[in-house]
């Protein structure tokens, strides 16, 4: 990888640290900074993948809320074989959504893709087989979540799945302090130093506000979801999915 290519973003002290954004500075090292940040990233990604073979219906629209460079996009547009489709990815980054347009184009596949610069709030959901809230979520003022989820198991046909993947904050605090030391061991571990996991803790403070597994589950009922289950985990990583 090319350093120019490398999350250093936080390797320098800084005298103040802004809140997180996904601005241009972020978009050029995101796939380094997602890898060596969210463990099982991966493993996520291509599970979307086999999902959307699974529950993508014919005649649909596919919804990647978040798109960021578009990695569930492509792993949907790969596993698809359902006919007469669209993926409609959506992002408020101006920077992302330029580089995920590009990412997009560079990969060839049958299923039409349109990405949106948009607030996720604000777009309509209609006609869906499948929507993905990949590490969406919790960048929403908490008071809009339940608007959003409850949005979102509208549009989708009965059936539909949700995929919601979220940090999530555990009731035990015990338990809590473990999970969250365990991911700065996962960080160190990938090359992080102390300063750059402290900084852009910092950074996340009053952008990223986690709920529990159970405020997860208690909003997806409420939205109107008949089945749902986290499926994955590791530390505070989770992601569930919702079925209407």
């Amino acid at each position: 990888m090319k350093t120019s290519d490398t999350d250093l973003i936080f390797s320098n002290k800084q005298s103040k640290i802004k809140d997180f954004a996904f601005d241009a500075q972020v978009v050029e090292v995101f796939p380094d900074m997602i890898s060596r940040s969210v463990p099982g990233y991966s493993t996520i990604i291509d599970t979307i993948g086999r999902l959307s073979q699974r529950y993508v219906t014919d005649n649909s629209q596919i919804y990647d809320l978040g798109c960021s460079l578009g990695a569930a996009t492509l792993a949907m547009r790969k596993g698809i074989s359902a006919k007469n489709c669209k993926i409609i990815g959506v992002d408020s980054s101006s920077a992302m959504v330029e580089r995920c347009k590009m990412h997009v184009s560079a990969f060839k596949g049958e299923t039409p893709v349109e990405i949106i610069e948009a607030n996720i709030l604000d777009i309509e959901i209609k006609n869906a087989s499948m929507v993905v809230l990949n590490f969406t979520l919790q960048f929403i003022a908490p008071e809009q979540r339940q608007l959003l989820l409850s949005k979102v198991a509208k549009g989708l046909n009965p059936g539909g799945l949700l995929l919601l993947s979220e940090k999530i904050a555990h009731t035990d605090s015990v338990c809590n302090e473990l999970l969250v030391d365990l991911h700065h061991d996962f960080k160190r571990a990938n090359g992080y130093s102390e300063l750059e996991i402290a900084q852009k803790r910092t950074a996340l403070e009053n952008v990223m506000l986690t709920d529990n597994l159970d405020t997860h589950l208690k909003r997806l009922k409420l939205a109107g979801f008949n089945h749902s289950a986290p499926w994955f985990q590791c530390f505070n990583f989770f992601s569930l999915i919702a079925i209407k």
